[in-house]
């Protein structure tokens, strides 16, 4: 693949930014990217990690691109052009604090910084001459995340099957050298395997022993979440089981997110999210910072609720659907049930997880920007990533045993599944259709898994229903959309809450379930996501 010139922009590879303090994007412009900080000791290296993790996330764009929202209709006023566009899978134009061209351009700010730290530490003889192994495997982790992220936002899924030839990201692997360098996309499997590579050489390295807040930061659990996540997005189930074991231990149980003691909280939304991104639960292992509206679209707020998860979706798709799959209902089953709320273009039914935040910065005009925390990684999630595994390793006891750990502990019930009771359950329900929403939905991988019916896709089934339920709200529903070749049908809900008539319909393979890259990148003459 040709490389193409592209014009250094403070939105593509702003990698000398980072050292250049208040300098201004023409200031840049005339600054050779090595006239940076120079980062020669080891406290100046951990510090500027900091700067190693992205401060735009990616849970707008990829959560209303899923399947967890509908459209409320043309009536409803509580939305805005670039949520509208997100929705509809167009080629974003609006500009807002999380659209694809600032998660780009933080992602690759983030990328830059793990870079100039590996590099800062071989100049000054390498990681083990030097003593910074834990610094090392840091910046390597920080590189490898942000490049899986942007992948999965920008590029379809893995798969052996397509990944060879599907376009991915470029894979920065050293600090920019010299003004309009030259770029080529790496393919999937290219980006694949150089996070493989990076994970490989920094696991055996990571350390807690110098963050003052571990769960800032990629400790030792949240490397081995993180690793879980890739392997088995990376179809090597049996590596992701190996790193799921060593971050929950023999006892995952006893790591997961305490829901009982949620439900005995104060029932006030400030309170439960502030509490949900608590540095100092077991269940949380990577915590990030973003500028995001999330806990606006996500929280007990009318604003941006056009776009909605409501009670069609949670009744029929996803939490409370779960609940009456085993035999119980919102209240019933939950310790922390789904809040629901109704009015005047209002329909919304979401648990109550990150928080909405504004950082002031004039505090008398009023003016800022939304924040909030969200836990990047968690426990939970990659208690079910390891029972997913297993079933695609045809573990089926192990991920049952898995799947009704994060069951019982999320619900006030008892629940006592079995191999048998869940596939007695899932083969029991029709298929999901615009029309008739169900918790099923056909399956369509790249990678073999058995027929429709047998015991190992309706235990798949469930563990994504369980995952789907887990993870509401946090933007990761999308890639299993992308990863098992599920379409999604964009339909209108009416006022009396049904659905109402069919828009679109995103199938197997729709060039849109790779989002559009971003415009100032593809102008400087970046290669475009086909359409």
């Amino acid at each position: 693949m040709e490389g193409k010139e592209m014009k250094m922009h403070k939105f593509i590879y702003v990698f000398a930014a980072l050292a250049i303090v208040a300098s201004s994007c023409d200031k840049f412009l005339d600054v050779m990217p090595d006239n940076r900080t120079e980062l020669n000791s080891q406290e100046k290296i951990r510090k500027f990690l900091t700067s190693a993790y992205p401060e735009t996330d990616y849970m707008l764009i990829t959560e209303f691109m899923s399947d967890n929202v509908d459209d409320y209709g043309e009536n409803n006023p509580n939305t805005d052009r670039f949520i509208d566009q997100v929705f509809s899978w167009a080629d974003v134009t609006e500009t807002d604090n999380e659209d694809p061209e600032n998660l780009w351009g933080s992602s690759y700010m983030a990328i830059a910084a793990a870079n100039q730290a590996i590099e800062a530490i071989d100049n000054l003889g390498g990681p083990e001459a030097a003593g910074m192994e834990a610094e090392y495997a840091e910046a390597l982790i920080c590189r490898a995340y942000s490049h899986f992220i942007i992948t999965n936002v920008f590029a379809h899924s893995y798969s052996t099957k397509y990944s060879a030839k599907d376009l991915g990201v470029t894979y920065m692997l050293q600090p920019e050298q010299g003004l309009n360098p030259k770029y080529s996309r790496n393919t999937v499997a290219e980006v694949y395997d150089f996070i493989d590579k990076d994970l490989e050489k920094a696991l055996p390295w990571i350390s807690d022993s110098y963050y003052t807040v571990p769960k800032y930061h990629f400790n030792k659990k949240a490397a081995y979440a993180f690793a879980t996540k890739f392997y088995l997005y990376y179809e090597k189930y049996d590596k992701a089981i190996a790193c799921a074991d060593l971050c929950l231990g023999t006892t995952p149980g006893a790591v997961l997110r305490d829901w009982k003691y949620m439900a005995s909280m104060t029932q006030d939304y400030d309170v439960i999210g502030n509490h949900y991104i608590d540095a100092t639960l077991s269940s949380n292992l990577l915590l990030m910072t973003a500028y995001s509206k999330m806990g606006l679209c996500f929280g007990p707020y009318a604003v941006y609720s056009r776009y909605s998860h409501g009670n069609y979706l949670a009744n029929n798709e996803t939490a409370i659907a779960l609940a009456t799959l085993l035999g119980s209902n919102n209240s019933g089953f939950y310790h922390q049930p789904m809040k629901v709320y109704s009015a005047t273009n209002l329909d919304k039914v979401i648990f109550w997880r990150i928080p909405y935040l504004f950082e002031y910065t004039d505090p008398v005009a009023q003016i800022g920007y939304y924040r909030t925390v969200y836990p990047a990684l968690c426990t939970d999630v990659t208690l079910l990533e390891r029972a997913e595994a297993k079933i695609l390793t045809k573990d089926f006891e192990g991920a049952v045993e898995d799947m009704k750990t994060w069951v019982n502990n999320i619900s006030k019930r008892n629940n006592d599944l079995t191999v048998e009771s869940i596939v007695e359950k899932m083969k029991g329900i029709e298929y999901s259709t615009w029309e008739a929403s169900t918790v099923k939905k056909h399956l369509n991988p790249d990678f073999a898994i058995d027929s429709e019916g047998s015991d190992q896709e309706c235990l798949l089934q469930f563990c994504l229903l369980l995952k789907r339920v887990e993870t509401l709200g946090l933007g990761q529903r999308l890639f299993d959309v992308k990863r098992y070749g599920i379409e999604i049908e964009r339909r209108v809900i009416s006022a009396a809450g049904m659905p109402m008539s069919l828009k679109d319909k995103l199938v197997v393979r729709d060039e849109r379930r790779a989002a559009q890259i971003p415009y100032k990148v593809t102008d400087a003459g970046y290669p475009r996501n086909p359409r």
